[in-house]
């Protein structure tokens, strides 16, 4: 039998490492991370001052655009966000979580994926736009601002454009 040379063992070797590196999960990409709010920014959808008014605002990264969407409400993120051409581009979104941060004056160190929060519709406080969604991190943190305001807890993928456009208090 005849000994193959060491170079072609070495060269099979890392030949099977480089496959089998191939067969576990692939390393999500690395997501923009939110932009502070600056007090000249204005909103995507309706031309806004965003900084000028009250609730929680939101931001949202399309396609592979490095570069923030900012909304001056939950409501006009989600209705744009929830536009067929829209929805399909999507990489990611942030909103403020309400449970950390001030209704008045949302702070930017507060901005959670808006995938991973759960809301509170239908409730007594008002945003820039009147009526908008109250994003929290904390289902437990919602259920304590129903209490005090209201509404109904609903879950990311519970948000539609029907949804939306249901009156409200």
């Amino acid at each position: 039998m005849q000994r193959l040379p060491r170079y072609f063992i070495l060269a099979g070797l890392l030949a099977a490492a480089l496959l089998l590196s191939g067969c576990g999960e692939s390393t999500p990409e690395a997501l923009a991370d939110p932009e502070p709010i600056a007090s000249g920014d204005s909103c995507h959808v309706c031309g806004m001052t965003i900084t000028a008014h009250p609730g929680p605002k939101g931001e949202a990264f399309m396609g592979g655009d490095a570069r923030a969407l900012k909304f001056c409400s939950t409501a006009e993120l989600f209705t744009f966000l929830k536009q067929p051409e829209n929805e399909a581009q999507l990489s990611h979104a942030y909103v403020h979580d309400m449970g950390n941060t001030q209704w008045d004056s949302p702070d930017d160190d507060a901005f959670i994926r808006a995938a991973e929060a759960v809301y509170v519709i239908g409730h007594e406080r008002r945003g820039s736009m009147g009526h908008t969604l109250a994003p929290f991190a904390d289902k437990n943190a919602a259920e304590a601002f129903i209490e005090d305001h209201g509404g109904e807890l609903i879950a990311f993928d519970e948000i539609t454009l029907e949804r939306l456009a249901q009156p409200t208090h």
